[in-house]
């Protein structure tokens, strides 16, 4: 195995077990990481906010890829910020209303917003948001930058998301399944490959140099990006045909597995 500089890993379903949770063991692997100089970066659906909580004691040592790609930051330092045009965020929330049963979080920069009086759903998403303020109209213009916006469907995202909101391809814009309930809508040219790449390259670390991880469609092309690719045991099947090597499942901490493996081996 060449040696590694780079350790990319998605977050829900990946790198954190199914109660939200980091091992308690990370600590001591990521102080090996820090040490002989390899950079870990969190990349993941969620808001920068909902990303670094987890790591606030190292938060301006690493990296991190938020709002599948949208947003990157490395040592505190904004590197890329996307930006939806606000005419097609009001198509796509017509839209998404005419959906029963869905909900859409209009995910940007500042926070995230709602609209919904779904309570259950409120308490749900904002484990994921958690800077967010509900709204009265998400058609309205708000002073802040959005990413995407994020459709939650509580029947599942790929039966019921995807087929009615890939028509929003045809605006130069692109719906990836993120997750079982979770369907993002955003520019066409924004995933968590591209970003990986930006951050590769601005930082100039090569393919072969990097090692990611991931479980689901919006991992695609992180993984294509990454020479160590690896599917987690409970990965999503087109996940794993796209992965070179797989893991253990995210409740088994699959992650820090593979790690410590390269660690005590290299």
């Amino acid at each position: 195995m060449k040696e590694i500089k780079l350790i990319v890993t998605d977050m829900d379903g990946t790198f954190l077990n199914s109660n939200y949770e980091v091992s308690p063991d990370f600590p001591k692997v990521y102080q090996e990481l820090k040490d002989r100089g390899i950079l870990f970066v969190p990349a993941s659906g969620r808001q920068m906010p909902g990303i670094t909580k987890y790591f606030g004691d190292i938060e301006n040592e690493i990296g991190f890829i938020a709002e599948n790609g949208g947003y990157i930051v490395y040592k505190n330092q904004e590197l890329f910020a996307d930006e939806m045009d606000h005419d097609l965020v009001v198509k796509i929330i017509k839209a998404v209303r005419e959906i029963p049963g869905a909900r859409a979080v209009l995910s940007a920069k500042k926070q995230a917003y709602y609209e919904t009086e779904d309570q259950e759903f409120i308490d749900f998403f904002t484990q994921y948001y958690t800077k967010n303020q509900k709204v009265e109209d998400l058609t309205e213009v708000i002073d802040d930058t959005a990413f995407k916006i994020a459709v939650y469907h509580p029947d599942g995202s790929e039966k019921n998301l995807y087929p009615i909101l890939k028509q929003f391809e045809e605006y130069d814009l692109k719906s990836v399944v993120s997750g079982k309930y979770w369907l993002d809508v955003m520019n066409q040219n924004i995933n968590k490959g591209i970003a990986l790449e930006k951050l590769q390259k601005s930082l100039n670390i090569l393919p072969e140099e990097t090692m990611a991880f991931g479980d689901y469609m919006n991992d695609i092309e992180m993984l294509k990006n990454a020479r160590y690719s690896y599917a987690m045991e409970n990965a999503h099947p087109t996940v794993k045909e796209t992965a070179t090597f797989e893991t253990v499942s995210n409740d088994n901490f699959g992650v820090l597995e593979i790690v410590r493996d390269y660690l005590v081996n290299n």
